[in-house]
């Protein structure tokens, strides 16, 4: 199966250049006969060597893994210059103990499903680690609703209540919208009316475009990010940093290393 999704995409890779180079020829006044022949010849070359697509994704997964991990490599030698935005940015929620001698700080999105699954992860190991400490960046890239989620939560830590209100959204088994927010609100015991007036607070769009721009800044390319050192980090201590998902044994490894 992933063969086959494999190839599909390569077809769809080819499809696309063979497009774009047709239309760049029929600017170039090419006639649509010397058009359509080229697309025969294409078309009839990747039939009779059907392998050349699957060679054609596995250059171009090849080229994404390598880049991607160029962006790593450049994010985490970056870090170090971004560690107060980081650990200290005033107003940033936290968890766990305030005084905590390592810090996580995770980047995340309500609707992303990999932060969805973080979240027992990273229950765990706050409930297992007394000495961490959390910073959480909301980080809504996934549209409108993200937002709303993230605007809420940041209001609810006006409230005193982020942790539980974010844990319970990243939980829930429904649809995120603002009705469901809203009563996921009720039911942790904010004062959703206060909750609706904080959404807008103007803190919080400086918040959120704090978070935007150090994202931009260390030049992260999804959800959920993580930058874990110790708390009294200078730009001369060590801060790394895991785009994706990890397990709780993983996330255990880093705080162990970066509390040493």
């Amino acid at each position: 199966m992933n063969q086959l999704i494999k190839v599909l995409l390569a077809i769809t890779l080819v499809s696309h250049t063979i497009q774009s180079y047709a239309a760049a020829n029929t600017n170039n006044n090419v006639s649509p006969a010397e058009r359509a022949k080229i697309e025969e010849v294409v078309h009839q070359y990747l039939v009779s060597k059907p392998e050349v697509l699957v060679e054609a994704m596995q250059v171009l997964q090849r080229r994404q893994y390598e880049e991607a991990q160029q962006t790593v490599k450049k994010t985490q030698q970056t870090a170090p210059q971004f560690v107060k935005a980081l650990f200290s940015q005033m107003n940033d929620p936290i968890a766990g103990n305030p005084n905590g001698q390592v810090t996580i700080v995770e980047f995340f999105d309500y609707q992303c499903p990999h932060c969805v699954d973080m979240a027992p992860v990273m229950d765990a190991i706050i409930k297992s680690n007394p000495n961490v400490r959390v910073v959480f960046k909301e980080f809504p890239i996934r549209g409108p609703v993200s937002e709303f989620a993230a605007r809420a939560a940041l209001a609810a830590n006006k409230q005193g209540k982020y942790y539980e209100f974010s844990h319970a959204l990243l939980s829930t088994k429904q649809p995120l919208s603002e009705e469901t927010i809203y009563s996921i609100a009720k039911t942790q015991g904010l004062n959703v009316e206060q909750l609706k007036k904080d959404i807008n607070d103007k803190s919080i769009d400086t918040q959120l475009k704090n978070n935007t721009k150090l994202a931009q800044d260390l030049k992260l390319f999804g959800t959920p990010a993580f930058f874990i050192g110790k708390s009294d980090a200078t730009s001369s201590n060590g801060i790394s940093y895991t785009p994706g998902q990890m397990d709780q044994k993983q996330i255990q490894t880093l705080i162990d290393q970066a509390g040493k």
